[in-house]
């Protein structure tokens, strides 16, 4: 018994030794993950700064101003960082799956290491964008009413509000990228193609059914009843649901050469 307990607790250390280098491995290239999309964050704020000064500036009535400041906060300037993650995903999981499989690493240690780096990356650049919101909040919107991650998408009085919408949107934008990439390391090109026509058919038979049954009306109010706090939530349904999925397709998957 006591020989069995050794080897289990050996092959547990192991395991956990493996989603740590997996882990790790995501963060090698670290200017990519970490520092590009900050870069690029900077010069979009930078852009949007120089627009929001130019607008202010042109605008001598109150009620104008108040008008364009209140369309400040409908901007989509922050979601690239969203898209730019759910990139670093399918790049994580298509450029290093096959890696880490050269280095002995199982595919179920390969993927909790991995979902370990895409939860560790998004509570870190959560917790930034909450700080940048209420920095924006006190600084008046940077001194010209502007709104990047104050936006109307993202409420919240307090910080844990907004760093818990953060964090959702994140961590469904990587799960969403696992599981696409997942797809490609499964079966390439002829998935993806599978894929995409799969969902481009879900989506248009959607909107028929909408459409015919005129249901749109119902849409459009159930949208509003949930409000954005409501879909944030609903999002971790497809989150999970793809963090699933990601990972029993790449447990069958075979490294490409």
């Amino acid at each position: 018994m006591t020989a069995i307990a050794l080897s289990g607790s050996a092959s547990r250390t192991r395991s956990s030794s493996r989603v740590m280098a997996t882990f790790r491995l995501h963060l090698v290239n670290y200017e990519t993950v970490i520092v590009l999309p900050w870069l690029i964050m900077a010069f979009i704020f930078v852009v949007n700064w120089l627009i929001w000064w130019m607008i202010t500036r042109s605008l001598t009535s109150a009620s104008d101003l108040a008008d364009a400041r209140e369309g400040f906060g409908w901007s989509g300037a922050m979601f690239f960082i969203f898209v730019y993650m759910m990139v670093v995903a399918v790049q994580a999981v298509n450029l290093t799956f096959p890696l880490a499989q050269g280095y002995g690493v199982t595919r179920r240690d390969f993927y909790l290491g991995t979902s370990l780096a895409f939860v560790a990356l998004s509570v870190a650049f959560a917790l930034v964008l909450t700080l940048l919101s209420f920095v924006e909040e006190a600084t008046d919107g940077w001194g010209v009413g502007g709104s990047m991650f104050t936006l109307n998408y993202f409420g919240g009085d307090v910080w844990y509000e907004r760093l818990w919408m953060f964090l959702v949107v994140f961590l469904f934008f990587f799960f969403i990228g696992a599981a696409t990439a997942a797809i490609y390391v499964r079966w390439h090109t002829r998935g993806m193609y599978a894929f995409f026509a799969a969902l481009g058919l879900l989506l248009v038979g959607s909107a028929a059914v909408a459409t015919l049954t005129r249901s749109w009306p119902a849409v459009g109010e159930w949208f509003v009843s949930v409000g954005v706090d409501g879909l944030v939530l609903w999002s971790l349904l497809p989150t999970a649901v793809s963090a699933v999925v990601g990972y029993l397709i790449l447990r069958r998957a075979t490294p490409r050469e």
